[in-house]
């Protein structure tokens, strides 16, 4: 049996400070430095009722996780955070909770359009690593690059449509509207 059979799959829209725990290793792992929201900033989001920690599991080891939130305007899935425990990379775990992470917005949001991600830009190996991983499953970079002012890497826009009669906006600075309301909402201290 394969063992991504095996890996379970949760997904939780309120605190859960065990949850977190055995998942902020991998997320610390995986964003070192400053480029993360930190933990007080992600309970905040939990408690206003902004954010999904979605997790995978083989037995009692979280081996992935993901942090995501609707933007309700745009009808779009944000995929803020998603990412594997190091030693598992390269296993199909990233692919099988982003598989996960489809369905379940399917199913919890009929008005759900498709998903949103942001992914830098820089042209070095270790992005387009991460880029070629989102089109492989399925999302498509936009031209557009986005530059924050709060962090020096430059951005992109990538997007997954659940169904192409109602897709989403395929210009990235459309998407970035999404994105920043997030993020603003997010940093928002009431």
């Amino acid at each position: 049996m394969d063992a991504l059979d095996q890996a379970t799959y949760h997904v939780t829209d309120t605190w859960d400070e065990a949850r977190w725990d055995a998942a902020e290793p991998i997320y610390e792992q995986s964003f070192p430095g400053d480029g993360k929201k930190n933990r007080g900033i992600i309970r905040r989001m939990f408690e206003r009722g902004m954010c999904q920690l979605h997790t995978i599991a083989q037995g009692q080891e979280t081996v992935g996780m993901a942090l995501t939130g609707f933007d309700r305007e745009a009808d779009a899935l944000i995929i803020d955070y998603l990412a594997v425990r190091q030693t598992m990379r390269g296993s199909g775990y990233g692919g099988y909770m982003l598989d996960r992470i489809k369905q379940w917005s399917r199913l919890t949001d009929a008005q759900c359009r498709g998903i949103i991600v942001e992914v830098e830009s820089d042209q070095i190996e270790a992005n387009r690593r991460r880029i070629r991983f989102w089109e492989a499953n399925g999302f498509h970079l936009t031209d557009y690059i986005h530059q924050y002012i709060w962090v020096p890497e430059p951005y992109q826009a990538m997007y997954c449509n659940f169904d192409e009669t109602s897709p989403l906006p395929k210009d990235g600075e459309t998407l970035f509207r999404s994105i920043t309301r997030f993020h603003e909402r997010a940093y928002r201290r009431k």
